[in-house]
């Protein structure tokens, strides 16, 4: 007989393989409920004409919302429930397949199609019944313009969707551009999925960081060792990918991405013209930030400098824990030159944000 997820769980947690956690357990049986109903659902992928104008769709079943702090286990448990799917499915972050989605659209306004939408959510839909998103987090005005009705248009198709995301619905896409035009689809979620949050006291990513330093200097092959070990251990040695974020039609990327951890080196964030927008997207986008290589900083790399500044200032509001290797200790990296006494305040914060309390705070 089929092991449930609980079993699944349950054997993980007495191998060693898991620690026991009442908050990820409780949710178990509403991922099984999916899980099952999904597996004896039809089809959604039903094509051609008959797909097009078939009054007779298929009632999706009803996916999950599940929202928390980072390092609540939100990923393992995505984990557990896509691999034991029998069913066609598909995972994505969800940055990504939005990204997808956007060159999709231009593709099909090529055509004339009287909606582009209708024949891109018709090509999602065609070979799957369930869609998982990691990381559900909206900052770009195109993507919030259109999800709700892509979205409508998957549940009309029959497509369960089930996504982990950092925040409640209603903070999705909080402040951003025309905002009211995007509310209905947090009404749309509401309607479509179970909203559950995980509320585990547990933050697994935090307990990784539990002691470690997080601040390597000098720069060198110690440094580039010990960063490549905590992304490693961050990251679970699986694999990873870019995150492309679009912000005001510009491509902002992150190298490497896996889960709300992200990794680049200060030239790659730094070294082009971004602006705080950008960066503000970035600091959304990221629980954690390894930073690689930040150099002496002086009137020679004044700009690199300023866009410096601007990043830790969003990385610190919005409590992305960093972790770097860097020339010189915080006071030390800008000693002289224009902007050096305004780096004061910058040299606190690079301090400040070496504190496992700063980050829980």
């Amino acid at each position: 007989m089929e092991q449930s997820l609980t079993q699944i769980y349950d054997a993980r947690v007495h191998a060693g393989q898991l620690h026991a956690d009442a908050a990820q357990r409780a949710l178990l049986p509403l991922l099984e409920e999916v899980r099952r109903g999904v597996e004896a659902a039809q089809p959604a992928g039903r094509k051609g004409l008959f797909a097009r104008f078939s009054k007779a769709a298929p009632e999706p079943v009803k996916g999950i919302y599940l929202w928390g702090g980072v390092g609540r286990g939100k990923s393992m448990l995505m984990d557990l429930f896509f691999a034991t799917v029998d069913a066609p499915k598909r995972r994505a972050h969800f940055h990504e397949f939005m990204q997808e989605v956007q060159v999709a659209l231009h593709e099909a306004r090529k055509t004339n199609v009287r909606d582009a939408l209708v024949p891109v959510a018709e090509d999602v839909a065609a070979n799957i019944r369930l869609l998982c998103f990691d990381e559900m987090q909206i900052t770009d005005i195109a993507d919030a313009m259109i999800v709700g009705r892509l979205f409508e248009m998957l549940f009309a198709r029959g497509v369960t969707i089930v996504t982990t995301s950092n925040r409640v619905p209603e903070d999705l896409y909080k402040n951003g551009l025309n905002r009211q035009l995007f509310l209905p689809f947090i009404d749309i979620l509401r309607d479509k999925l179970d909203v559950q949050e995980i509320v585990s006291e547990t933050d697994y990513r935090q307990n990784r960081l539990e002691g470690a330093q997080v601040y390597f200097t000098p720069i060198g092959r110690d440094a580039t060792q010990t960063m490549n070990r905590l992304w490693d251990e961050l990251t679970g040695h699986d694999e990873v990918s870019r995150l492309v974020l679009t912000v005001k039609k510009r491509e902002v990327v992150i190298p490497h991405f896996h889960n709300g951890v992200g990794r680049a080196s200060f030239w790659d964030l730094c070294g082009q013209m971004l602006g705080a927008g950008d960066y503000l997207a970035i600091a959304d986008a990221l629980r954690v930030l390894l930073l690689d290589d930040i150099p002496l900083l002086s009137a020679t790399n004044f700009n690199e400098a300023k866009r410096f500044v601007t990043l830790i200032d969003a990385l610190y509001e919005a409590k992305v824990r960093l972790i770097c290797s860097a020339a010189d200790t915080p006071e030390r990296l800008y000693v002289e030159g224009e902007g050096s006494f305004e780096f004061e305040r910058t040299a606190s914060r690079l301090r400040e944000m070496q504190s496992l309390d700063w980050a829980r705070s």
